[in-house]
């Protein structure tokens, strides 16, 4: 008789306390909507206040699920250990020259966070700014935001969130000293923006629902209640976000939600001077500002220009009747971002999935792009901290091939290789296998998706598959080195990313074909690239462990409802998978600001049809499902615990098999899971372990199956 691969333990019961809601004429009843505290906003910010009876529940989960995965300790172990080998653990960034100096970060052996440190501008001793690991001694959870140096390079703005809520507080520190300012600015956004004179800086500030709707101005030495306020936006659908220009002449204030901006301008040497408009928000037009001098460069979709274009306009008039187009449309390939030096124009665009940098010299209208060879890669444009330079920096890597980052001269097209990613345990690219398939979807589509797997492995349907996905917001996940997958890959896993509707991977069309009314081709796209992998002997649809989070966790919770016949196992990490209640209730921190994405089911009787015909929780039913994890933080702002707290008490009521689901809750963390680089390693080391549990695949590796 086969072994279960779970013990038979009796899960939590999860009482049921009916609470009935009626929208446009329709009644639904949420049998565990009481393990939604009602003082959750103060439970973000102390979590000892939270409601005993939910703790009391949360922690018997966790204990269910320690029970259930005990027998995978040593496994979990061993991962971890072959992760954290291949972490160069003293490893530090190849500083950025600003001015006088280099800034860059770097990591000690053993220490879980970044210290930020600088160097005179051609090299030197290392000055250490700010240390992390020191920064978090004594906290359960800490997390560095961000660290900014003053224009004068004097001070050091510096973010942290303590509790994983992301309420970020700032400090002030005065680099020659070391020491912080008393100037302590709480709930703000993670980061501040300095003035052209280094005396102040621009911050946002969240809201009790965690809205960031305040641009304030905080002056060094003062109180935060002393700080102006500068500009407020009154509409809880548009987040406010603070950035500055190149040249520090400038403060842009971006205001918007996912298909609307507007975008405001202060001189930064008059940081208490009226913003400036840009141009007034239009619902479904984006654009945003990379200052060029005397012009602006503004990357935007105006017109219908879905893939976008680039216009510029004279600094002193930025209205829209002055805008002109610089870079055209190209229907297809989608400009992703851009900046503007002293003499070149320079976007990341992606055609077809695949990034590539264009340069454009600025007095000859000249173009020439960079791009590589292989089936599948991630590029990343890094730019330049300065203005007045012909050097940018960008990054590479294939899902074979170790990050690299490079100098790139725009005027003599030369390359200089500053560094490549080491893997202190070793890595030969030779042993791998990278390959893009095309899969097709029902409607013909055909859906990208990127596979890394060690050349040993068999293809004849036998290997195990973790098949990862996102789908929504526009967001692309690119085939990048990662070299926490490789401890699958040599266990004989097939380790795929599918590039599914929702993403902007094939172009903003494919993005609009995975939202609102269309939401559902990226569920359909997702089962379309397991079916894939299947036809082509990639693997079985009973080796096939699915994994998303957030956004990625609702498709999770979208799938295994529709399709559970073709997985093995899921794992869900903070899945968005109550939508329907979510964004129906408009208290929560982001639901106003999801309408664009999602629809709003509050005015709209066909968005709430649509929400509800996908919702995870609401389309839980009576059949077998595949063995499930779902994993969340206590103090996640975005996707709130009880999510997927209600989804695991709703499967267990209803389906008809005996596979386990297991829930594990950080009770110290939030939507980003553990802040410790290590610690984080632990999570994942964690959830191989339950991909590998559920396929039987927990000793033998590729090599080892080839002998065999």
């Amino acid at each position: 008789m086969t072994k279960p691969l779970f013990p038979a333990l009796p899960a939590p019961t999860t009482s049921k306390n009916p609470v009935s809601d009626t929208r446009h004429g329709i009644t639904r009843t949420d049998d565990y909507a009481w393990l939604r505290a009602e003082n959750w906003q103060e439970v973000f910010k102390d979590a000892s206040v939270l409601d005993p009876a939910i703790r009391a529940h949360l922690e018997a989960e966790n204990a269910f699920h320690s029970a259930l995965m005990d027998d995978t300790q040593a496994l979990r172990e061993t991962l971890f250990a072959e992760m954290k080998g291949r972490i160069k653990e003293d490893d530090s960034s190849v500083p950025y020259k600003d001015g006088p100096y280099a800034y860059g970060s770097s990591f000690k052996t053993g220490g879980q966070q970044p210290r930020f440190f600088r160097t005179p501008r051609d090299g030197g001793e290392e000055s250490m700014l700010l240390d992390g690991d020191l920064e978090a001694e004594g906290k359960t959870y800490f997390r560095l935001a961000s660290a900014d140096h003053s224009p004068d390079h004097k001070r050091l703005i510096w973010g942290f969130d303590d509790k994983g809520s992301e309420f970020y507080s700032l400090k002030v520190r005065d680099i020659e000293t070391l020491k912080d300012f008393d100037d302590l600015v709480t709930d703000t956004n993670g980061g501040g923006v300095w003035d052209a004179a280094s005396e102040g800086f621009f911050y946002t500030r969240v809201d009790e629902n965690h809205r960031p709707s305040k641009l304030f101005y905080h002056k060094i030495g003062t109180a935060q209640q002393e700080d102006r306020l500068v500009h407020e936006e009154l509409d809880p659908g548009f987040f406010m976000g603070v950035g500055g220009s190149m040249l520090d002449d400038f403060i842009f204030i971006a205001i918007g939600d996912h298909e609307t901006s507007e975008d405001w301008i202060i001189p930064a040497d008059t940081p208490l001077a009226k913003p400036r408009l840009v141009a007034k928000r239009e619902t479904g037009v984006e654009y945003r500002l990379a200052e060029g001098g005397d012009v602006f460069f503004i990357l935007t979709n105006l017109g219908g220009a879905k893939d976008f274009k680039i216009m510029s306009t004279p600094v002193h008039a930025p209205e829209r009747e002055n805008w002109t187009e610089v870079v055209p449309e190209k229907p297809g390939t989608i400009i992703l971002n851009h900046a503007a030096y002293r003499d070149f124009l320079v976007w990341l665009e992606r055609h077809q999935g695949l990034p590539r940098i264009v340069i454009r010299d600025r007095k000859t209208g000249e173009e020439h792009a960079i791009a590589f060879a292989e089936e599948a890669y991630s590029l990343g444009l890094q730019g330049s901290a300065e203005y007045d330079t012909d050097i940018i920096r960008f990054s590479y890597s294939s899902m074979t091939t170790p990050a690299q980052e490079f100098d790139y001269n725009m005027r003599t097209r030369e390359r200089t290789l500053l560094k490549t990613q080491e893997v202190p345990s070793g890595h030969n690219p030779a042993d791998y296998v990278t390959r893009r398939l095309l899969a097709p979807a029902p409607d013909g589509e055909l859906v990208p998706v990127s596979i890394l797997y060690h050349r040993d492995t068999p293809l004849d349907g036998s290997a195990p598959c973790l098949l990862y996905g996102y789908g929504s917001y526009g967001i692309t996940i690119p085939a990048s080195f990662n070299t926490n997958c490789l401890s699958l890959a040599d266990r004989g896993f097939v380790y795929a990313i599918a590039h599914i509707r929702g993403g902007k991977d094939k172009g903003f069309a494919w993005y609009e074909n995975g939202k609102r009314d269309k939401k559902t081709n990226t569920f359909t796209d997702f089962i379309a690239a397991a079916e894939h992998l299947v036809a082509e002997k990639f693997t079985s649809h009973d080796r096939i462990v699915a994994q998303g989070g957030s956004a990625g966790g609702l498709l999770m919770g979208a799938v295994a409802n529709m399709a559970p016949q073709a997985f093995g196992g899921i794992i869900a990490e903070v899945p968005f998978v109550d939508v329907l209640n979510t964004i129906l209730d408009e208290t929560l921190p982001l639901t106003p600001l999801e309408w664009p994405e999602w629809g709003n089911p509050v005015t709209s009787e066909a968005d709430y049809g649509t929400i509800a015909s996908y919702c995870p929780y609401s389309n839980v039913r009576a059949q077998a499902y595949p063995p499930i994890l779902a994993i969340t933080g206590l103090t996640d702002p975005r996707v709130t615990y009880w999510e997927p707290a209600k989804w695991v008490a709703k499967l267990r009521a209803l389906k008809t098999d005996s596979n386990p689901v297991l829930f594990r809750i950080n009770m110290d963390a939030g939507h980003a899971g553990a802040s410790g680089r290590f610690s984080r390693l632990e999570e994942i080391a964690h959830n191989y372990a339950f991909a590998l549990k559920v396929t039987g695949k927990t000793t033998a590796k590729a090599a080892d199956m080839a002998e065999a």
